[in-house]
């Protein structure tokens, strides 16, 4: 969150001056939480097919989705992604057309 200030100009009538003037100001501007994405376990689908799906979809290198499903599999879960609401759903999305479990959360839930 943020406060501070903006800076207005203005034109006085008749004259054609201009004047500057800067103006305090108490809005706070607060950004969004980001959402995440989550993976989770499931008994249908084999380890090598979701590293296959983390590598194809999100692009990670064979190191990290090996981490990520390795995850999966022993925690359950793994977040895969982070970003906007709209960003996570089309991610849940795409999962669930690979076949895979997916959700969307706020990151800080």
């Amino acid at each position: 969150m943020t406060s501070g200030w903006a800076s207005t100009t203005l034109e006085e009538t008749g004259t054609g001056e201009r004047t500057s003037e800067r103006v305090e100001t108490d809005e706070t501007i607060q950004l969004g939480s980001p959402w995440v994405t989550i993976v989770w376990n499931d008994p249908v689908n084999l380890m090598s097919y979701v590293s296959y799906v983390f590598r194809t979809y999100f692009g990670f290198p064979e190191a990290e989705a090996e981490r990520l499903m390795l995850q999966v599999h022993n925690d359950g879960r793994a977040v895969v992604a982070i970003g906007t609401r709209e960003e996570m759903e089309r991610h849940v999305e795409a999962m669930h057309d690979y076949g895979l479990w997916a959700t969307l959360t706020k990151a800080d839930a």
